[in-house]
């Protein structure tokens, strides 16, 4: 099987992915969608042939994208994603014309099981990769250590766009469900997204935020968002297009974080220095500004404060 490259070299930060919204593939308007005609204010899409297909959807489904891969129009607006069912349905979307029209590929359930046959495929190909960690061996954290030493191959560490926590399907291999008012760290999955990103983040993967599935609790959402940033989590899905305002007002920055920022990026800095009332030290805050700029290029600064009690929210 000749495996595509897309024609595009397009520049990808995690934090342009923004907040994503996953879509059945098999929607009659993905290709208005897919090329920004629908729901406008998206920076990224993630058609879906997994859990939001039904088994017997999956042929007609791969039969639609096929059909509307022809129509995607080139675009720097908007990332498009897939997410493959499995290896074998990823291997019958590499076969499809014009999959270089896609950015990426999300690679659920991935573990040690399905590594092999995942990336096999995708050998030789640029497209940008999201696996998300969802099974019963992301509680083990020696299994996660072993995974991210395959992960750091070279050939394809750089692939990696960043690594998804799979929240609900965590929750569901727990037996449980978040209640409302709660927020994911106040439930046993808080301690297991600070051990992925202790084991993850010190080699330079991104990892994304589970979703928030309530649509009328916004303050619980937004206090989730805060302890997201807290973690070093980078973008968390939308359930819904109404969240997405919501979720990547909270990565714009404020401007003494920028300040503090670019003075800890001048190469004229020195070593430790006070601003704002904090101490800033350039070997140890460097990354941590680095992120702040590459949201401010995303997001911009945040000159007001909308909807969020900071006093009801404060960690």
């Amino acid at each position: 099987m000749s495996k595509p490259i897309p024609a595009t070299d397009r520049f990808f930060s995690p934090w342009c992915i923004g907040s994503p919204l996953y879509m059945p593939a098999h929607r009659r308007d993905l290709m208005e969608i897919a090329n920004g005609e629908k729901l406008s204010a998206l920076r990224s899409v993630i058609f879906c042939t997994e859990d939001a297909v039904a088994h017997g959807d999956v042929d007609s489904s791969l039969r639609h994208l096929g059909l509307c891969l022809q129509g995607f129009r080139p675009t720097v607006q908007r990332y498009r994603f897939i997410r493959a069912r499995n290896p074998e349905v990823l291997a019958r979307l590499l076969d499809l014309p014009h999959i270089e029209k896609i950015d990426g590929f999300v690679l659920p359930k991935f573990n040690a099981d399905v590594f092999h046959a995942y990336f096999d495929q995708l050998h030789g190909t640029a497209f940008k990769i999201m696996p998300t960690l969802e099974t019963k061996a992301v509680f083990d954290a020696s299994a996660m250590q072993e995974l991210r030493q395959a992960l750091l191959q070279a050939d394809i560490f750089k692939r990696i766009l960043m690594l998804r926590i799979g929240g609900n399907d965590l929750m569901n291999l727990l037996g449980i469900r978040r209640l409302k008012g709660l927020t994911l760290y106040d439930t046993p999955l808080g301690h297991i997204i600070a051990q992925l990103v202790n084991v993850f983040k010190p080699d330079g993967f991104a990892l994304s935020a589970p979703v928030f599935e309530h649509f009328d609790d916004q303050l619980t959402l937004q206090k989730e968002l805060r302890l997201d940033l807290a973690h070093g989590l980078t973008g968390k899905t939308a359930i819904h297009p109404e969240q997405v305002p919501l979720i990547e007002a909270a990565y714009r920055v404020e401007s003494e974080a920028v300040d503090m920022a670019l003075k800890l990026l001048d190469v004229a800095s020195p070593a430790v220095f006070k601003m704002h009332n904090s101490m800033c030290e350039v070997a140890t805050h460097k990354k941590w500004a680095k992120d702040i700029i590459d949201r401010q290029i995303c997001y911009g600064i945040n000159k007001s404060i909308e909807l969020t009690n900071y006093t009801e929210l404060s960690l």
